[in-house]
């Protein structure tokens, strides 16, 4: 089954005014950064997201979340982005902080048909006692405070219940992919991406390659095609740096005299 589709915009056309949506990626690293654009410019709103963290300012999730497109979000991390804290700060976002390693069981569970698991972290905390402030009215009193979870002892130890996810759709950015849908991800790129992919209804991904079916070896495929709705080919386009770190060059005079006095 070919399940190219010939642009982002044609992807992404029934994502409607409250879907929910699963967003790969860690940081800017892997983000689907067209598909993102895409949805800006297509003008669904109220959108619940699930994703590692919302963006930056004006990049990623936060080109949708500067426009005021997402009504919630569950995520573990939420900082470099002054407009999320703003937004939440104010009441204008509901936000569900997650324990990292939880969230991603939580979309592994989701995507594997799993409806709930036990783990020990976040025992002992707001996460399992309830308490935490999901979403605050204007003036900074708590609207809306998480609920209180089921926990359980095994051997001695107490686990708190989580909850799989499962969203309406899932947006991926995959190095390289095939008319099938099976699905590569280079080096850091493979994080939330393998897990969202499985948690969506349906899945969307974009791809830097596209490739005939049977040139991918079926070992390195890292999400199968059964798990894929549709695939865009996209390049290289809007792949970002989040933070460039460099080191002042040494002038050549520096060098030699320095290279002199070692001799």
């Amino acid at each position: 089954m070919d399940k190219v589709v010939g642009s982002a915009a044609e992807a992404v056309a029934d994502i409607s005014t409250g879907s929910s949506l699963a967003v790969g990626g860690f940081g800017l690293c892997g983000i689907p950064h067209v598909l993102i654009q895409a949805i800006l410019d297509q003008g669904a709103t109220s959108l619940e997201t699930v994703s590692n963290n919302c963006g930056v300012d004006e990049a990623g999730l936060g080109l949708l979340l500067f426009a005021g497109r997402i009504r919630r979000t569950i995520g573990s991390y939420v900082g470099e982005n002054r407009e999320f804290a703003r937004q939440y700060l104010a009441g204008e976002l509901e936000l569900e902080l997650t324990p990292q390693g939880t969230l991603a069981e939580r979309l592994r569970a989701g995507g594997s048909g799993i409806p709930a698991f036990y783990t020990p972290a976040g025992v002992g905390t707001w996460v399992a006692e309830g308490g935490m402030p999901w979403r605050y009215n204007s003036d900074g009193s708590v609207a809306v405070a998480s609920p209180p979870k089921e926990t359980r002892l095994f051997g001695g130890q107490e686990y708190v219940l989580e909850e799989g996810i499962v969203t309406d759709f899932a947006l991926v950015r995959a190095a390289r992919g095939d008319r099938h849908g099976n699905l590569v991800f280079d080096s850091a790129a493979r994080n939330f991406n393998p897990l969202c992919a499985t948690a969506g209804r349906v899945t969307i991904a974009e791809v830097e390659e596209l490739v005939e079916p049977g040139e991918l070896d079926p070992a390195q495929v890292h999400t199968p095609g059964v798990f894929v709705q549709r695939v865009v080919e996209v390049g290289l386009a809007g792949k970002l740096i989040e933070k460039r770190t460099v080191r002042q060059r040494a002038s050549a005079s520096t060098s030699v005299s320095g290279a002199g006095s070692e001799a």
